[in-house]
């Protein structure tokens, strides 16, 4: 019985292990173009996509590519939002808005492998006063790249490929078949896009354990009924 008892607790022990030997192999996060609204106080993550927004005259309006978690982890633009910097020497006109946009690439380690980002750049958009942020960025950043779902993918052409993909622990793009971030989404669904931020195992990695521990406690009472 003692044996029996000691081979189901090294089988449930091996099994913990295995779950923490794989957590860090868990995504890192997702690769894709994050939408911010800036103001005096900096930049914030925006609450809707940028088809969706339509910045008054005189707003900031920024875009940072980044391997990002969620939108509480996400990569700001690294720039400052000041109007009057970007959008200064351009005179007001009626009929008219000026909207600022930030533009950032980011890093050499935010790459897609085999690319490195353009420089960070900015520009002021003179659009319809009622033009969304998209159409703003459009005036000044084209070509713009779309998924089927109208999620933005690239930006003045960067990247040439890929779409929100998932990106692993060492930096390389997760197995395929894996969803995709949603960078236009607000922050409560983007943060459930791109893993909920929690940095855990998943819960199906829970519920394997859960069922190892059981099948060890099933052969230490099968055991047990066999010996009694």
């Amino acid at each position: 019985m003692r044996r029996a008892g000691s081979a189901a607790a090294l089988l449930v022990l091996g099994a913990l292990l295995a779950v923490c030997g794989a957590a860090p192999a868990q995504a890192a996060g997702y690769r894709y173009w994050s939408f911010w609204e800036g103001s005096g106080s900096g930049w914030a993550y925006a609450t809707q996509g940028p088809s969706l927004a339509r910045p008054d005259d005189g707003e900031v309006q920024g875009f940072r590519f980044a391997v990002s978690e969620d939108s509480q982890s996400a990569a700001k633009p690294r720039r400052a939002p000041v109007f009057a910097e970007i959008c200064g020497d351009t005179p007001a006109a009626s009929g008219t808005k000026r909207i600022a946009v930030v533009l950032d690439p980011g890093t050499a380690s935010d790459a897609p492998g085999g690319t490195a980002p353009p420089a960070p750049r900015a520009a002021c958009a003179q659009v319809a006063p009622d033009a969304s942020a998209a159409e703003a960025l459009a005036k000044v950043a084209e070509p713009l790249r779309y998924d089927s779902n109208g999620m933005l993918c690239g930006i003045a052409g960067y990247p040439a490929t890929g779409c929100g993909e998932q990106v692993s622990g060492d930096g390389n793009p997760a197995p395929a078949g894996t969803a995709s971030a949603d960078p236009s989404a607000a922050p409560s669904s983007a943060g459930t896009a791109a893993g909920g931020g929690s940095g855990g195992p998943s819960a199906g990695v829970y519920a394997g354990v859960g069922a190892v521990l059981l099948l060890g406690v099933a052969g230490v009472v099968q055991a047990r009924r066999r010996r009694g």
